[in-house]
């Protein structure tokens, strides 16, 4: 099933994706709606002699990622959170038929090593990270992106607007699926330390740099669980004294003030300057997307957020420019010239056909 099908959950009458967890999303995860997503805890990357192992052990050891996946794994269960696993497996046809070899350089170098081969004991679950028979195992990603497998159907049979993702690997696997799903209009976090790479500066790369602009927020395994179950509403979540996290973990700052809305004004908390931030920042409430224990998550980055344009409270005036035309006053969507298929109807864009 297409994730593009016009009335999926998700999609607008166009096809177009939106963000599922909605206006009404609070702050914590709802194991109701939320899927732990654990991609290729297999031997042949988390096992001593498994064909990928000198790769990325180096990741795996320093980070525990066995621990940290197996806690991740059964904090979920105990949670009611389910556990979507994602493994890969390739057959001779694979490869005589399909070419994968020849598709791209991961590709080549599963090939070549003799990688997730079906049915060996490379491309077998880890002992510590075996599913249990109720749980549910996708059929097998041949490239990098498990969002091209039935997942997407999982996730819309079970009603989940949150999607958290840990495993193998770090630039490859994990960022390519949190990414698509991104696209789909789930909420995406990252588990920082239940993830690994084939390097370290492939590691740091996608926890520091890419992760926190594609997702919606980094956390480490116990700050996800302890989000679980907290669906606290946005607008009494945040609290004079609590500490402002980007969506890289960094911290920012402590919240001076909390200001509700107005009829002039957008709520906002007050982060005054200090050793981040080099004048006060008036960060709008919904940028704020989780909250555990006394952190608040916001979806930006702590490397970024002194470039916002966040200096004084948020009007709404501002939020109104911000939010730019309306799709059915745009007559030419570049300026110059609108996109070769003209989309009009109600929507704007170019001639009506």
């Amino acid at each position: 099933m297409s994730t593009t099908n016009t009335g999926r959950l998700g999609h607008d009458g166009d096809g177009r994706a939106v963000y599922l967890p909605g206006r009404d999303a609070g702050l914590g995860l709802s194991p109701q709606r939320t899927a732990l997503l654990v991609i290729d805890p297999v031997n042949d990357f988390l096992s001593e002699g498994g064909a990928g192992w000198d790769l990325v052990k180096n990741t795996v050891r320093l980070h525990d990622v066995v621990g940290n996946l197996r806690c991740a794994i059964e904090g979920a269960r105990e949670r009611g959170v389910p556990v979507l696993f994602g493994p890969m497996a390739y057959t001779e046809q694979d490869y005589t038929d399909k070419q994968l070899h020849r598709r791209s350089g991961i590709n080549r170098l599963m090939f070549e090593r003799k990688m997730f081969l079906a049915g060996s004991w490379g491309a077998d679950f880890h002992p510590d990270l075996r599913p249990r028979e109720e749980e549910t195992v996708l059929l097998p990603h041949k490239g990098i992106d498990v969002f091209e497998t039935d997942l997407p159907d999982h996730l819309q049979r079970m009603g989940i607007t949150h999607l958290v993702i840990a495993g193998m690997t770090a630039g490859l696997c994990c960022e390519s699926t949190g990414r698509h799903a991104m696209e789909e209009g789930y909420d995406v976090t990252y588990l920082s330390d239940a993830i690994g790479a084939e390097s370290i500066p492939a590691y740091e790369a996608a926890i520091r740099l890419s992760y926190p602009l594609v997702g919606n927020a980094v956390m480490e395994v116990g700050e996800f669980l302890a989000a679980v179950g907290a669906s606290t509403d946005i607008r009494h979540a945040v609290q004079p004294g609590d500490t402002v996290c980007g969506s890289d973990r960094g911290e920012i700052g402590t919240v001076e003030e909390v200001v509700e809305a107005t009829q002039e004004t957008e709520a906002y908390m007050l982060v005054p300057r200090g050793l981040i931030l080099k004048q006060d920042t008036y960060i709008p409430l919904d940028a704020v997307v989780r909250r555990t224990g006394t952190e608040v998550f916001i979806n930006v980055p702590k490397l970024i957020v002194g470039e916002m344009p966040w200096t004084e409270s948020p009007s709404r005036s501002n939020r109104q420019a911000k939010l730019g035309p309306r799709g059915q006053d745009v007559e030419k969507l570049y300026g110059s010239r609108s996109p070769s298929t003209h989309e009009r109807l109600d929507g704007g864009y170019g001639t009506p056909q």
